[in-house]
Protein backbone atom coordinates (compact mmCIF):
# COMPACT_ATOMS: atom_id res chain seq x y z
CA UNK A 1 0.00 0.00 0.00
CA UNK A 2 1.36 3.32 -0.89
CA UNK A 3 1.80 5.77 1.88
CA UNK A 4 -0.83 8.08 2.41
CA UNK A 5 0.49 11.94 1.26
CA UNK A 6 -0.94 15.24 1.96
CA UNK A 7 -3.60 16.88 0.05
CA UNK A 8 -1.44 19.38 -2.40
CA UNK A 9 0.53 16.69 -3.37
CA UNK A 10 2.09 17.30 -6.45
CA UNK A 11 1.32 21.16 -6.37
CA UNK A 12 4.62 23.41 -6.66
CA UNK A 13 4.78 26.75 -5.08
CA UNK A 14 7.90 29.24 -5.73
CA UNK A 15 7.65 31.20 -2.92
CA UNK A 16 9.07 34.86 -3.36
CA UNK A 17 8.54 36.05 0.42
CA UNK A 18 10.49 36.90 3.31
CA UNK A 19 10.03 37.44 7.36
CA UNK A 20 6.95 36.32 8.52
CA UNK A 21 4.06 35.94 6.76
CA UNK A 22 4.53 34.68 3.20
CA UNK A 23 7.01 32.20 4.81
CA UNK A 24 4.20 30.50 7.64
CA UNK A 25 2.02 30.63 4.46
CA UNK A 26 4.20 28.51 1.97
CA UNK A 27 4.99 26.02 5.30
CA UNK A 28 1.48 25.79 6.00
CA UNK A 29 1.29 24.76 1.73
CA UNK A 30 4.41 22.28 2.20
CA UNK A 31 3.56 20.68 5.49
CA UNK A 32 0.25 19.87 3.08
CA UNK A 33 2.10 18.21 0.65
CA UNK A 34 3.05 21.49 -2.11
CA UNK A 35 6.63 21.30 -3.85
CA UNK A 36 7.75 24.48 -2.15
CA UNK A 37 10.82 26.17 -3.84
CA UNK A 38 12.27 28.92 -1.84
CA UNK A 39 13.53 32.24 -3.75
CA UNK A 40 16.13 34.03 -1.90
CA UNK A 41 18.77 36.66 -3.28
CA UNK A 42 22.01 35.06 -3.54
CA UNK A 43 23.74 37.88 -1.19
CA UNK A 44 20.75 39.00 0.84
CA UNK A 45 18.80 35.48 2.41
CA UNK A 46 15.85 35.56 4.45
CA UNK A 47 16.66 37.94 7.49
CA UNK A 48 15.21 35.47 9.69
CA UNK A 49 17.93 33.04 9.21
CA UNK A 50 19.86 35.62 11.42
CA UNK A 51 17.14 35.40 13.95
CA UNK A 52 19.16 34.50 16.77
CA UNK A 53 21.40 37.41 16.71
CA UNK A 54 18.69 39.70 17.11
CA UNK A 55 17.40 38.14 19.95
CA UNK A 56 20.60 38.11 21.81
CA UNK A 57 21.91 34.34 21.08
CA UNK A 58 21.36 31.88 23.24
CA UNK A 59 23.17 28.52 24.77
CA UNK A 60 22.50 26.57 21.91
CA UNK A 61 22.95 29.01 19.47
CA UNK A 62 23.70 28.29 15.74
CA UNK A 63 27.41 28.47 14.37
CA UNK A 64 28.74 29.77 11.53
CA UNK A 65 29.24 27.61 8.06
CA UNK A 66 31.51 27.46 5.60
CA UNK A 67 30.82 30.82 4.02
CA UNK A 68 31.09 32.59 7.27
CA UNK A 69 26.91 33.04 7.55
CA UNK A 70 24.80 32.02 10.52
CA UNK A 71 22.37 30.38 8.24
CA UNK A 72 20.06 28.73 10.40
CA UNK A 73 18.28 31.28 13.17
CA UNK A 74 15.42 30.05 14.91
CA UNK A 75 12.80 32.08 13.77
CA UNK A 76 13.78 30.62 10.45
CA UNK A 77 13.76 27.08 11.27
CA UNK A 78 10.01 27.81 12.47
CA UNK A 79 8.84 28.83 9.55
CA UNK A 80 10.76 26.96 6.96
CA UNK A 81 10.52 23.62 7.01
CA UNK A 82 9.35 20.88 3.90
CA UNK A 83 10.94 24.01 1.00
CA UNK A 84 13.62 24.18 -0.82
CA UNK A 85 16.04 26.65 -1.40
CA UNK A 86 17.13 28.56 -3.98
CA UNK A 87 19.44 31.24 -4.43
CA UNK A 88 18.77 33.58 -7.65
CA UNK A 89 19.08 37.33 -7.92
CA UNK A 90 15.62 38.24 -9.47
CA UNK A 91 16.72 41.53 -9.90
CA UNK A 92 18.97 40.68 -12.72
CA UNK A 93 17.67 39.76 -15.93
CA UNK A 94 19.14 37.03 -16.66
CA UNK A 95 17.48 36.19 -13.05
CA UNK A 96 13.71 36.45 -13.73
CA UNK A 97 14.45 34.65 -16.79
CA UNK A 98 15.67 31.69 -15.00
CA UNK A 99 12.63 32.37 -12.70
CA UNK A 100 10.04 32.36 -15.74
CA UNK A 101 11.86 28.86 -16.42
CA UNK A 102 10.86 27.71 -13.21
CA UNK A 103 6.92 29.02 -13.04
CA UNK A 104 7.00 27.09 -16.46
CA UNK A 105 6.45 24.01 -13.55
CA UNK A 106 4.86 25.88 -11.25
CA UNK A 107 0.94 26.40 -9.40
CA UNK A 108 1.32 29.12 -7.70
CA UNK A 109 3.54 32.01 -7.25
CA UNK A 110 3.91 33.64 -3.71
CA UNK A 111 5.42 37.42 -3.08
CA UNK A 112 5.67 40.29 -0.41
CA UNK A 113 6.84 43.04 -2.02
CA UNK A 114 5.24 46.48 -2.17
CA UNK A 115 2.54 46.28 -5.06
CA UNK A 116 4.18 47.38 -8.36
CA UNK A 117 7.69 46.35 -7.36
CA UNK A 118 7.14 43.05 -9.97
CA UNK A 119 5.73 45.10 -12.52
CA UNK A 120 8.69 47.47 -12.77
CA UNK A 121 10.90 44.46 -13.29
CA UNK A 122 8.48 42.93 -15.99
CA UNK A 123 7.02 39.76 -13.78
CA UNK A 124 3.89 41.24 -12.09
CA UNK A 125 0.85 39.08 -13.15
CA UNK A 126 -0.27 41.47 -15.71
CA UNK A 127 2.68 40.33 -17.50
CA UNK A 128 2.74 37.04 -16.14
CA UNK A 129 -0.80 35.43 -16.74
CA UNK A 130 -0.50 35.49 -20.88
CA UNK A 131 2.50 33.44 -20.57
CA UNK A 132 1.13 31.12 -17.26
CA UNK A 133 -2.53 31.25 -18.17
CA UNK A 134 -3.02 28.72 -15.31
CA UNK A 135 -0.52 30.45 -12.51
CA UNK A 136 -2.09 31.41 -9.10
CA UNK A 137 -0.26 34.26 -8.22
CA UNK A 138 -0.64 35.54 -4.36
CA UNK A 139 0.26 39.24 -3.38
CA UNK A 140 0.74 39.39 -0.02
CA UNK A 141 0.91 43.42 1.05
CA UNK A 142 0.35 45.72 3.89
CA UNK A 143 -2.54 47.21 2.02
CA UNK A 144 -3.29 45.83 -0.80
CA UNK A 145 -2.40 46.67 -4.47
CA UNK A 146 -5.40 49.44 -4.69
CA UNK A 147 -6.35 51.80 -2.78
CA UNK A 148 -4.31 55.21 -1.73
CA UNK A 149 -2.14 53.85 1.33
CA UNK A 150 -0.90 50.78 -1.40
CA UNK A 151 2.74 52.51 -1.57
CA UNK A 152 2.88 53.13 1.96
CA UNK A 153 5.25 51.18 4.04
CA UNK A 154 4.03 49.59 7.28
CA UNK A 155 4.01 46.83 9.87
CA UNK A 156 1.76 44.56 12.00
CA UNK A 157 1.15 47.57 14.58
CA UNK A 158 0.26 49.92 11.46
CA UNK A 159 -2.37 47.52 9.76
CA UNK A 160 -4.29 46.91 13.03
CA UNK A 161 -3.68 50.45 14.25
CA UNK A 162 -5.84 51.95 11.05
CA UNK A 163 -8.15 49.03 10.89
CA UNK A 164 -9.73 49.39 14.67
CA UNK A 165 -8.32 46.03 15.71
CA UNK A 166 -5.47 47.96 18.44
CA UNK A 167 -8.42 50.50 19.66
CA UNK A 168 -10.36 47.18 20.81
CA UNK A 169 -7.20 46.35 22.92
CA UNK A 170 -5.96 46.91 26.11
CA UNK A 171 -7.24 49.09 29.19
CA UNK A 172 -7.10 52.40 29.69
CA UNK A 173 -4.86 53.11 26.68
CA UNK A 174 -4.88 50.78 23.59
CA UNK A 175 -1.61 47.97 23.58
CA UNK A 176 0.40 45.94 21.04
CA UNK A 177 -1.14 42.82 21.31
CA UNK A 178 1.40 40.05 22.26
CA UNK A 179 1.04 37.98 18.79
CA UNK A 180 1.25 39.65 14.89
CA UNK A 181 -2.57 39.46 14.19
CA UNK A 182 -2.44 40.85 10.83
CA UNK A 183 0.71 39.54 10.04
CA UNK A 184 -0.17 36.24 10.70
CA UNK A 185 -4.61 35.75 10.32
CA UNK A 186 -4.58 38.45 8.22
CA UNK A 187 -1.69 37.72 5.50
CA UNK A 188 -0.95 34.48 6.68
CA UNK A 189 -4.01 32.56 6.63
CA UNK A 190 -5.73 35.26 4.20
CA UNK A 191 -3.05 34.32 1.96
CA UNK A 192 -3.85 30.83 2.44
CA UNK A 193 -7.07 30.64 1.93
CA UNK A 194 -7.30 32.72 -1.31
CA UNK A 195 -5.03 30.66 -2.62
CA UNK A 196 -6.60 27.36 -1.72
CA UNK A 197 -9.43 28.98 -2.99
CA UNK A 198 -7.99 29.82 -6.37
CA UNK A 199 -6.61 26.40 -6.69
CA UNK A 200 -10.10 24.73 -6.36
CA UNK A 201 -11.41 27.72 -9.38
CA UNK A 202 -8.69 26.47 -11.60
CA UNK A 203 -9.59 23.23 -11.03
CA UNK A 204 -13.26 24.00 -12.77
CA UNK A 205 -12.55 26.47 -15.23
CA UNK A 206 -8.66 25.80 -16.19
CA UNK A 207 -7.68 29.69 -15.77
CA UNK A 208 -5.46 30.81 -12.44
CA UNK A 209 -5.61 34.25 -11.18
CA UNK A 210 -4.56 36.82 -9.07
CA UNK A 211 -4.66 36.63 -5.36
CA UNK A 212 -4.74 40.25 -3.83
CA UNK A 213 -4.00 40.03 0.33
CA UNK A 214 -4.12 43.23 2.17
CA UNK A 215 -3.02 42.78 5.75
CA UNK A 216 -5.05 45.66 6.81
CA UNK A 217 -7.66 43.88 5.42
CA UNK A 218 -7.43 40.61 6.51
CA UNK A 219 -7.02 42.23 10.42
CA UNK A 220 -10.33 44.53 9.63
CA UNK A 221 -12.32 40.76 8.80
CA UNK A 222 -11.95 39.94 12.21
CA UNK A 223 -13.86 42.75 13.77
CA UNK A 224 -17.72 41.49 12.61
CA UNK A 225 -19.19 41.25 16.56
CA UNK A 226 -17.55 44.74 17.18
CA UNK A 227 -18.84 46.28 13.90
CA UNK A 228 -22.07 44.52 15.02
CA UNK A 229 -21.81 47.16 17.99
CA UNK A 230 -21.13 49.74 15.72
CA UNK A 231 -24.04 49.18 13.31
CA UNK A 232 -26.93 48.44 16.12
CA UNK A 233 -25.64 51.97 18.31
CA UNK A 234 -23.98 53.81 16.01
CA UNK A 235 -21.05 54.16 18.09
CA UNK A 236 -17.16 52.97 18.18
CA UNK A 237 -16.98 49.92 20.71
CA UNK A 238 -15.57 51.04 24.13
CA UNK A 239 -12.66 49.42 24.93
CA UNK A 240 -13.13 46.58 27.37
CA UNK A 241 -16.71 47.36 27.49
CA UNK A 242 -17.53 44.38 24.82
CA UNK A 243 -19.52 41.20 26.21
CA UNK A 244 -16.33 39.38 24.90
CA UNK A 245 -13.50 41.59 25.58
CA UNK A 246 -14.23 42.47 29.34
CA UNK A 247 -17.78 43.66 29.50
CA UNK A 248 -19.05 40.23 31.60
CA UNK A 249 -17.76 39.16 34.40
CA UNK A 250 -18.74 35.59 33.56
CA UNK A 251 -16.32 36.18 30.52
CA UNK A 252 -13.27 37.48 31.81
CA UNK A 253 -9.56 37.34 33.41
CA UNK A 254 -9.43 36.77 37.00
CA UNK A 255 -6.02 37.44 39.31
CA UNK A 256 -5.62 34.27 42.27
CA UNK A 257 -4.31 34.78 45.51
CA UNK A 258 -0.53 33.84 44.50
CA UNK A 259 -0.39 36.59 41.41
CA UNK A 260 -1.60 34.24 38.66
CA UNK A 261 -4.24 34.55 36.00
CA UNK A 262 -7.46 32.42 35.06
CA UNK A 263 -9.96 32.55 32.49
CA UNK A 264 -13.38 32.17 33.45
CA UNK A 265 -14.92 31.87 29.48
CA UNK A 266 -18.42 30.40 31.08
CA UNK A 267 -20.90 32.47 28.82
CA UNK A 268 -23.67 30.14 28.83
CA UNK A 269 -25.70 29.87 32.45
CA UNK A 270 -25.27 25.92 32.78
CA UNK A 271 -21.36 26.68 32.19
CA UNK A 272 -21.59 29.68 34.76
CA UNK A 273 -24.04 27.57 37.20
CA UNK A 274 -21.63 24.40 36.96
CA UNK A 275 -18.17 26.87 37.85
CA UNK A 276 -20.07 28.57 40.69
CA UNK A 277 -21.38 25.18 42.28
CA UNK A 278 -18.12 23.63 41.96
CA UNK A 279 -16.38 26.94 43.50
CA UNK A 280 -19.00 26.24 46.49
CA UNK A 281 -20.92 30.19 45.44
CA UNK A 282 -23.69 29.11 43.39
CA UNK A 283 -25.87 31.93 44.60
CA UNK A 284 -24.28 34.45 42.49
CA UNK A 285 -25.49 32.97 39.37
CA UNK A 286 -28.48 35.59 40.64
CA UNK A 287 -26.36 38.66 40.08
CA UNK A 288 -26.20 37.84 36.36
CA UNK A 289 -30.42 36.96 36.04
CA UNK A 290 -30.51 40.60 37.75
CA UNK A 291 -27.85 41.60 35.31
CA UNK A 292 -26.18 43.10 38.46
CA UNK A 293 -22.65 43.05 36.54
CA UNK A 294 -20.53 45.45 38.60
CA UNK A 295 -21.74 43.52 41.71
CA UNK A 296 -20.60 40.20 40.30
CA UNK A 297 -17.88 41.75 38.78
CA UNK A 298 -16.25 42.71 42.49
CA UNK A 299 -17.89 39.16 43.89
CA UNK A 300 -15.66 37.22 41.21
CA UNK A 301 -12.58 39.00 42.07
CA UNK A 302 -12.58 38.57 45.45
CA UNK A 303 -13.34 35.00 44.96
CA UNK A 304 -10.58 34.30 42.96
CA UNK A 305 -8.29 36.13 44.93
CA UNK A 306 -8.93 33.84 48.23
CA UNK A 307 -6.95 30.98 46.31
CA UNK A 308 -4.56 30.04 44.79
CA UNK A 309 -3.66 28.56 41.36
CA UNK A 310 -3.13 25.41 42.74
CA UNK A 311 -6.52 25.66 44.25
CA UNK A 312 -8.18 26.55 41.13
CA UNK A 313 -6.76 23.63 39.10
CA UNK A 314 -9.17 21.10 40.28
CA UNK A 315 -11.98 23.43 38.41
CA UNK A 316 -9.74 24.36 35.44
CA UNK A 317 -9.80 20.24 34.95
CA UNK A 318 -13.73 20.12 34.97
CA UNK A 319 -15.44 19.33 31.90
CA UNK A 320 -18.17 21.47 32.33
CA UNK A 321 -16.74 24.86 33.96
CA UNK A 322 -15.13 26.62 31.10
CA UNK A 323 -12.29 28.04 33.57
CA UNK A 324 -8.58 28.15 32.35
CA UNK A 325 -4.97 28.57 33.15
CA UNK A 326 -3.69 31.82 31.75
CA UNK A 327 -0.43 30.00 31.01
CA UNK A 328 3.00 30.99 29.54
CA UNK A 329 4.27 30.23 26.37
CA UNK A 330 6.95 28.16 28.36
CA UNK A 331 3.93 26.35 29.57
CA UNK A 332 1.75 25.75 26.64
CA UNK A 333 4.62 23.85 25.31
CA UNK A 334 4.06 21.35 28.53
CA UNK A 335 0.49 21.34 27.74
CA UNK A 336 -0.98 18.16 27.74
CA UNK A 337 -3.88 18.86 24.83
CA UNK A 338 -1.44 20.40 22.45
CA UNK A 339 1.03 17.20 23.00
CA UNK A 340 -1.86 15.22 22.11
CA UNK A 341 -3.03 17.13 19.37
CA UNK A 342 0.76 16.96 17.73
CA UNK A 343 1.19 20.38 18.24
CA UNK A 344 4.17 20.65 19.79
CA UNK A 345 7.45 18.92 18.73
CA UNK A 346 10.84 18.32 19.64
CA UNK A 347 13.29 18.32 16.97
CA UNK A 348 16.92 18.61 16.16
CA UNK A 349 18.51 20.68 13.99
CA UNK A 350 22.66 20.39 13.44
CA UNK A 351 24.01 20.45 17.24
CA UNK A 352 20.84 21.91 18.29
CA UNK A 353 17.22 20.61 19.49
CA UNK A 354 14.78 22.86 20.14
CA UNK A 355 10.52 23.03 19.87
CA UNK A 356 9.06 23.44 17.18
CA UNK A 357 5.18 24.21 16.33
CA UNK A 358 3.01 21.29 14.39
CA UNK A 359 0.86 22.05 11.91
CA UNK A 360 -2.98 23.09 13.06
CA UNK A 361 -4.15 21.01 10.07
CA UNK A 362 -5.56 17.58 10.62
CA UNK A 363 -7.02 15.54 7.89
CA UNK A 364 -8.36 11.85 7.90
CA UNK A 365 -7.44 10.88 4.47
CA UNK A 366 -3.97 12.75 3.43
CA UNK A 367 -2.30 13.33 6.33
CA UNK A 368 0.22 16.36 6.51
CA UNK A 369 3.97 15.59 6.77
CA UNK A 370 6.08 17.54 8.72
CA UNK A 371 9.57 15.95 8.00
CA UNK A 372 9.63 15.16 4.41
CA UNK A 373 12.57 18.46 4.82
CA UNK A 374 14.62 19.98 7.11
CA UNK A 375 14.79 23.99 6.94
CA UNK A 376 17.16 24.49 4.21
CA UNK A 377 20.56 25.93 4.10
CA UNK A 378 21.13 29.43 2.05
CA UNK A 379 20.99 27.73 -1.80
CA UNK A 380 20.73 24.25 -0.80
CA UNK A 381 18.51 23.00 -3.80
CA UNK A 382 19.99 25.56 -6.36
CA UNK A 383 21.89 23.06 -8.52
CA UNK A 384 19.05 20.21 -7.67
CA UNK A 385 16.46 22.95 -8.98
CA UNK A 386 17.56 24.77 -11.59
CA UNK A 387 18.85 21.25 -13.12
CA UNK A 388 14.93 20.02 -13.22
CA UNK A 389 14.56 22.85 -16.09
CA UNK A 390 17.38 22.35 -17.94
CA UNK A 391 20.45 24.40 -16.53
CA UNK A 392 23.04 22.70 -15.63
CA UNK A 393 27.28 21.93 -15.59
CA UNK A 394 29.16 24.87 -16.92
CA UNK A 395 25.91 27.09 -17.30
CA UNK A 396 25.91 26.58 -13.57
CA UNK A 397 29.29 27.74 -13.14
CA UNK A 398 28.86 30.89 -15.00
CA UNK A 399 25.56 32.24 -13.38
CA UNK A 400 27.22 31.46 -9.85
CA UNK A 401 30.29 33.89 -11.25
CA UNK A 402 27.77 36.39 -12.42
CA UNK A 403 25.91 36.64 -8.67
CA UNK A 404 23.04 35.47 -10.54
CA UNK A 405 22.51 32.30 -8.12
Amino acid sequence: MNPKTGPLTGVRVIDLSMLLPGPLCSQHLADMGADVVKIENPRAADMTRYSDLRFGGVENAPGENETGLREDGTMFLLLNRNKKSVTLNIMRPEGREILLKLLGEADVLLEGFRPGKMEEMGIGYAQLKEKFPKLVYCAISGYGASGPLRDFAGHDGNYISRSGVMDLTGGEAPVVPGIQIADIAGGTLIALSGILAALVARGRTGQGQFVDVSMMDGAFSMIPLQAADFAFTGKSPERGKLPLSGGLPNYNVYRTKDDKFVMLGSLEERFFRAFLRQAGHEELVEHLKKGELAQLQNELVQLFSSRTLADWMPLCENTETCLSPVQSVAQAFEDPQLKARGMVRRKKHGKREMNEIGSPFHFSDTPCDLDRLPPPAHGAHTVEVLSSVGINGLSIEELRKKRII
